[in-house]
């Protein structure tokens, strides 16, 4: 019986796909078998191992071998019994290509320009702050969660929407929900991504302001990326490879250039900008990130920042291994439970899990892959190693930073994520509130702050909150500790600034075409004349949406900008929250497409994660409406500030008059978007419900997949191609070489693609 199968399409083109049906062998069995259980092994180590003498090596081991056996078997599972891909069947990047937005794209970059899209600020602040409440229920949570929610959410969304030639996420709520659930669903998406927006470019903002080398070296990576895109498309289309290397050399370059420049008198003086401008910038390049050809700014630059991302991840990991720091902060500290933490208030449930977000599941990652990715997507099989695999590597970088967080010093990490209102802003003040702490190890001393400023080359790091300046510490400590020695420390704390910095901006671009993509749907549904906005490729419709996007957010960054009390500051505790929120509102969509197409005893897959966020997102937003405490309640909050205003008194955070008003409209925007966000995503799931029950009764109905067309283009299916793949490629490219057929990426599809739903 052959055990490789060759799909065929046309009888005057090679195969279209090779679809590999050989058993597992014994030897892969033992592989797999012996990584569950070093596994097992490792879990049971951070697990049940207590006192200082847990080294952060375990965690590493046990989230990669769970990765593996994940991607292996569940992956695949969910592949046997609900996606079902099929390389004979052309993707909407063949079917719709025109240069534009429909591409289909090397699996390699698209893997590239996919993560970098959905790893933004969350893995890397998130698990930082969630440390408060000791290594392991974060652990615990970025590993397991992503394993049966945020990869299989990232992963169904990308399937279903390649299956409706790449609607956004929005769109399929409309068409799978029908007119109530599909509008709330709009409604809420649009107006929570305008905010995540927002808040991931005002985390660029703080991080680039006053930095000559960040601004100088990111900036660079913008003419890199039109660079790589020409030379992918025009000069040797093809030529990954190449292109690969020659990009990080590139990439290498402007970073080191970026600290030649910023130690000259012109670098400090031409690249030393302001928030105001920096915030202008971002707004500007958000734009044209957006109106472009795919394949000439926004991919090549993700993919190139892969490479920066990737690779820093990478060595991090190879970091650890090497020198073994021991994990300081407790397996479960004593703020999980019975007291407030410093860095964010709220109890282990359901608080931890929202401001991890990011690392374990994250509805902003939805809207990427009902957004570019689908509409870049070669072959159907390739969803699963982008859609799933690609958030397995988000996760890995939630791990690395829970863990950096975990071995630094436990005084410092309080100190520098505690308020300023407790620590004084002062190193004697400091100590003595993290000495109150009742932390493990011996005391902290007003040196110890001093000295560690000084090795990292800054006057303080007292209450640098917000996570993103204490993830820099931890990878400075492991770095200088193998690469340099402890006088590398402050060039190492200064590159992950600019490493983050460099994260979460992709996210924006790719954010911001995604945004235009449901907007543009959105519009399309008046029908008429607007019916034009249903092609995402329309270039009235591409620049007039994208303007609509970069206005919103941008002007809610100038706000925050501008008044650090007010504007996205306001908004930014909603961040966690409407986040997660998303992701009930894509699993709720997918859900529903599951069982409309009959697939009913496998709706656990997604059900499962659904219930879940549905309780955390609702516990979350029910205490922050309604709590009395206020370091929780919005409300609360608000109503503290009104009486001490009628009073003539000051309040909470509030140092000034002026500051008592700003709370309060902070407040009252904050409490009346959660209950906004809560009403459209109960909404969306309640008729979702409904859905569900009536398709159920009826053994499934009707779903909006558009008509299946024959595929004929080639692409391997794994990252890594085989030898009989190896060989169809070689029959594709001699057929390029003949020019008996146009190469793949020639835009050769229509220039304005129907797009519509119906069969």
């Amino acid at each position: 019986m052959a055990t490789i199968e060759y799909l065929r399409t046309d009888p005057d083109l090679p195969p279209v796909g090779v679809v590999d049906k050989s058993p597992i062998t014994a030897k892969k069995k033992a592989i797999f078998a012996a990584i569950a259980v070093v596994g097992a092994i490792a879990w049971a180590v951070v697990a049940f191992a207590r006192g200082e003498s847990v080294n952060s090596v375990w965690i590493v081991i046990a989230a990669v071998c769970t990765y593996i056996t994940a991607y292996r078997f569940y992956a695949k599972f969910i592949e046997w019994k609900i996606t079902k891909p099929r390389d004979d069947l052309a993707t909407p990047a063949e079917i719709l290509e025109n240069g534009k937005d429909y591409m289909p794209m090397d699996r390699r970059v698209l893997y590239g320009h996919h993560f970098a899209a959905i790893a933004g600020a969350g893995p890397l602040v998130g698990p930082v702050l969630a440390a408060q409440m000791g290594y392991l229920p974060g652990t615990i949570w970025i590993v397991v969660g992503v394993v049966f929610a945020g990869a299989v959410q990232d992963y169904l969304v990308l399937w279903a929407s390649t299956k409706r030639r790449g609607r956004s996420l929005g769109q399929m709520a409309r068409d799978e929900l029908g007119a109530i659930g599909g509008v709330a669903a709009i409604v809420g998406i649009l107006v929570i991504m305008m905010i995540l927006l927002a808040v991931l470019a005002l985390v660029v903002v703080n991080a680039l302001a006053e930095s000559p080398w960040g601004v100088f070296s990111i900036g660079l990576t913008i003419p890199i990326a039109l660079f790589m895109g020409v030379y992918l498309r025009f000069l040797r289309p093809g030529a990954v490879g190449e292109v690969s290397v020659i990009g990080i050399v590139l990439l290498l370059l402007a970073i080191v250039s970026g600290g030649w420049v910023s130690e000259t008198a012109w670098g400090e003086d031409w690249f030393t900008l302001s928030k105001v401008t920096i915030a202008w910038l971002l707004i500007a390049y958000g734009f044209f990130a957006s109106v472009l050809p795919v394949w000439l700014l926004l991919a090549p630059r993700d993919y190139l920042s892969t490479f920066m991302k990737i690779g820093t991840i990478g060595l991090l990991a190879i970091g650890i291994l090497i020198t073994m720091p021991v994990l300081k902060a407790p397996a479960v500290s004593q703020f999980a439970f019975d007291k407030p933490g410093p860095a964010f208030a709220g109890s282990l449930f359901p608080f931890l899990f929202i401001t991890i977000a990011c690392g374990a599941l994250s509805g902003f990652h939805a809207l990427v892959s009902s957004g570019t990715t689908p509409k870049l997507l070669a072959k159907e099989s390739h969803a699963r190693m982008i859609g799933y695999g690609g958030m397995l590597m988000e996760s890995f970088v939630a791990v690395m930073a829970i863990i950096t967080a975990s071995i630094i010093d436990q005084h410092l990490y309080f100190g520098m994520n505690a308020p300023l209102g407790v620590t004084g802003g002062t190193p004697e003040k400091a100590a003595a509130y993290t000495n109150s702490l009742g932390l493990s190890g011996p005391p902290a001393t007003p040196a110890d702050f001093s000295q560690a400023a000084s090795d990292l080359g800054e006057k303080s790091i007292i209450s640098r909150t917000g996570g993103a300046p204490t993830l820099a510490v931890g990878i400075a400590e492991v770095f200088s500790k193998f690469l340099g020695g402890a006088g590398m420390k402050s060039f190492w704390y200064h590159f992950a600034i600019m490493f983050e910095a460099l994260f979460i901006l992709t996210t924006i671009d790719a954010g911001t075409r995604v945004a235009r993509f449901m907007v543009s749907d959105a519009l399309g549904n008046f029908g008429g004349a607007a019916r034009k906005f249903k092609d995402p490729s329309w270039r009235v419709g591409a620049w007039l949406c994208s303007l609509i996007v970069v206005a919103a957010w941008g002007s809610i960054l100038l706000m925050g900008v501008n008044d650090p009390l007010g504007g996205i500051n306001a908004l930014f505790p909603l961040f966690g929250i409407a986040n997660q929120l998303l992701a009930a509102i894509a699993l709720t969509v997918v859900l529903t497409i599951i069982v409309k197409k009959g697939y009913t005893k496998w709706a656990w897959i997604p059900g499962i994660p659904l219930v879940w966020d549905l309780l955390v997102t609702m516990t979350a937003s029910w205490q922050k409406i309604f709590s009395d405490d206020p370091k929780v309640g919005y409300w609360t909050q608000n109503s503290i500030c009104e009486q001490a205003q009628a009073a003539g008194k000051l309040c909470l955070t509030a140092k000034t008059p002026e500051d008592v008003d700003i709370v309060i409209r902070n407040t009252f925007i904050q409490g009346s978007l959660s209950i906004v966000f809560a009403a459209m995503v109960l909404i969306v799931a309640i008729v979702g419900a409904i859905v569900c029950f009536k398709a159920w009764r009826k053994g499934g109905s009707e779903t909006t997949e558009t008509e299946e067309v024959p595929s004929k283009l080639f692409e391997p299916t794994g990252f890594f191609p085989t030898p009989e793949e190896k060989e169809v490629q070689k029959q594709w490219d001699e057929l390029v070489a003949a020019g008996k057929i146009p190469p793949r990426g020639s835009a050769h599809g229509a220039e304005s693609p129907d797009v519509s739903l119906s069969k």
